[in-house]
């Protein structure tokens, strides 16, 4: 049986938020006002839309977003943890289920040269319209009060592990690493055997605290170890396969 890695992108993968450092790619490096103030609580990616025309309204090309967007740079120990993802893949398979979107990612993973590493994305599509604009959509739509419209991970998870299910694979055990609210509500669907990994002092990590000490805690059945770069998530993936 095989282990599976799941990881978030922004500030786990990457150590800073794909959607904020595009911003970097705007001749000011700062958004107007009127942009900044029409943010939605729960709406982050319908808001990214409005970010996007606003960058392409600028005339700043695609290929300079995509040089800025090359520069984030990668979470401490994070591409040591992918080189050895991406040498046993027999036995690890990888995914990443992101609030970002495909393009940031995609262009971020090909400049690394990290996609030997990774089965599958999962996050928002996004491509650039007839105008030049980048345009964002909800990678779906569910029912899940807990998550933003557009994304609930936990969704995006159990129908990959009933999909694998179905073409004959089982996994032993789950490695979930994140850091944001939007990476607790998967959580609750891993086993006892499974490993949930959040980042120290993020507020994953304050989340999982906070159900830990609640009498009612069945919802939890992972174990639960932080970590502080990928290091500590490489080591704990070797001791659990026994590398």
């Amino acid at each position: 049986m095989k282990t599976l890695m799941v990881f978030d992108f922004d500030h786990t993968v990457v150590d800073d938020n794909s959607d904020t450092w595009v911003i970097r790619s705007l001749p000011s490096q700062t958004l107007p006002d009127s942009v900044k103030k029409s943010y939605r609580k729960g709406h982050w990616t319908e808001f990214m839309g409005r970010v996007m025309k606003y960058i392409g309204e600028q005339e700043v090309s695609h290929d300079s977003i995509r040089s800025v967007m090359e520069t984030i740079p990668f979470t401490a120990g994070m591409k040591d943890l992918l080189t050895f993802i991406s040498e046993h893949k027999s036995t690890i398979d990888c995914i990443v289920i992101s609030d970002s979107n495909s393009l940031f990612i995609d262009w971020i993973i090909q400049a690394s040269g990290f996609y030997a590493a990774i089965d599958q994305v999962y996050t928002n599509p996004a491509k650039f319209n007839e105008l030049g604009y980048m345009e964002v959509q909800n990678y779906h739509s569910h029912d899940c009060d807990q998550c933003s419209v557009n994304l609930c991970k936990k969704k995006v998870l159990e129908v990959y592990l009933s999909e694998q299910s179905d073409r004959g694979v089982e996994y032993e055990q789950v490695f979930y690493s994140g850091d944001g609210r939007n990476d607790f509500c998967p959580t609750s669907c891993l086993k006892g055997n499974d490993f949930v990994m959040p980042r120290k002092g993020y507020p994953l990590e304050k989340l999982l605290v906070t159900l830990q000490d609640q009498k009612d805690n069945s919802s939890l059945r992972a174990k639960v170890i932080a970590w502080s770069s990928g290091t500590d998530i490489l080591e704990e993936l070797k001791a659990s396969i026994k590398f």
